[in-house]
């Protein structure tokens, strides 16, 4: 008796969105005994769509089918899907509703490849669950934030059918590689028609050391350089018939490496220069070399421009007297969100369901809301674990599943329902 009288109580519950279906299509959040059933329902949906998604190769800039099981599922929730293939990338853009404001959640299907698969416990591309892990590529980058964010979409629109505003869902599958024909081409296509974002969450892996524990509320920017130094090659016991360009760049490079470009700022570490490639030379030790060529790369904060930087290390280039070509790339520029209303959601459903007071951060590489940032508003980056992206054996805490898509499903109702 004491079992029925618990069901008929969950029975009587509303819809919370949040929570899962189970049988006879009871949801709840309110009760311990509904917590539990629902943890045990809830888990394995999202765990389901995630392993859907790892068991597909999509070794970039390959989708694996990743896209279209989303869109399928999605679809059938309702949502309007637009899909928007570039070459050999494809991009999804799912939406529901018509309204302001815009909830868009973003990703990513792509994967970076596994590596020597000797090296791999399991197949990295049959999802195993083992330890209170799920394993795979693409478990923690970023293919269980894509099921988390899907799964909390379809359970807020079951719930709320009508609810204000609209929520946007958008998945390429060129993140890992060049990102010339993903993120940046849809936004391409929603600015041409005149289609903004609101708010955006990315779900790229953010959290340290424990769920929860950090939101990335931008980037820095990154700002590469193709050095070329020119000298002239002869016989190395004959310098005066040459001139070494290694000998000529150095001094120059040093005064690079030493310099404080910026402080920084309240939210973004100071700017970094760094040397990552140098080459020189024929192979030969009796030969000086003709020419040198530096890679370097800027990783800067809002605190200097891109147009600054350049200028300066042409003004030191010059003023040591190089004779030299120099060619930019611009993979990003910086982006912050500052205290708004998304941030306010975010960090109110991180400690609603962790407990966790999270660290609000701007560390790290870049991600593709570098292109969101040029349309939306305000964007977030939130997910699970960092430890293991890009490395053998990548995993996701099975526990950490359940509640991810609490805290998506949570930012929702903080921005989409009547308060």
């Amino acid at each position: 008796m004491a079992g029925n009288a618990r069901l008929a109580r969950l029975s009587s519950h509303r819809p919370c969105g949040v929570c899962a279906p189970v049988p006879r299509r009871h949801r709840c959040r309110s009760t311990g005994f509904c917590r539990r059933v629902w943890s045990g329902i809830a888990m394995s949906e999202t765990l389901e769509l995630a392993r859907a998604l790892i068991a597909r190769r999509s070794v970039t800039p390959e989708d694996g089918g990743c896209q279209a099981i989303l869109g399928e599922r999605l679809a059938a929730a309702g949502f309007t899907i637009d899909h928007m293939p570039r070459g050999h990338v494809l991009n999804l853009w799912a939406r529901h509703g018509s309204a302001a404001p815009l909830v868009c959640f973003a990703g990513h299907t792509d994967v970076v490849p596994p590596g020597p698969l000797t090296h791999w416990i399991t197949d990295p591309f049959a999802p195993t669950e083992r330890d209170g892990r799920l394993y795979g590529r693409g478990a923690a980058d970023m293919k269980t934030s894509v099921a988390a964010f899907t799964i909390a979409a379809e359970r807020f629109v079951a719930a709320h059918p009508d609810h204000s505003g609209s929520i946007a869902i958008l998945v390429t599958s060129d993140e890992e590689g060049d990102a010339v024909d993903g993120t940046v081409r849809v936004v391409e296509t929603l600015s041409g028609r005149g289609e903004g974002i609101d708010y955006a969450i990315v779900g790229e892996p953010t959290c340290v050391t424990r769920f929860g524990d950090t939101i990335k509320n931008g980037r820095r920017g990154s700002l590469s350089g193709t050095l070329h130094v020119k000298g002239v090659q002869g016989h190395i016991a004959y310098p005066h018939l040459a001139k070494n360009p290694i000998h000529a760049a150095m001094p120059a490079l040093a005064e690079l490496g030493a310099i404080t470009w910026d402080e920084g700022n309240a939210h973004f570490p100071p700017t970094a220069w760094q040397i990552s490639n140098i080459r020189a030379g024929t192979g030969a030790s009796n030969v000086i070399p003709g020419d040198l060529t530096v890679l370097f790369n800027f990783r800067f904060s809002t605190a200097s421009t891109e147009q600054g930087l350049k200028e300066r290390v042409h003004a030191l280039l010059d003023r040591h007297g190089l004779d030299y070509e120099l060619k930019w790339t611009l993979g990003a520029r910086p982006f912050l969100t500052e205290a708004g209303p998304l941030l306010k959601a975010a960090l109110g459903a991180v400690r609603e369901i962790t407990g966790v007071e999270p660290e609000i951060s701007t560390t790290g590489g870049t991600s593709d809301g570098r292109f969101i940032a040029v349309v939306a508003k305000e964007v977030i980056e939130f997910g699970p674990l960092n430890e293991s992206i890009h490395k053998l054996n990548e995993y996701v805490a099975i526990e950490d599943i359940e509640p991810l898509t609490r805290i998506y499903g949570r930012i929702l109702e903080r921005l989409l329902l009547p308060r």
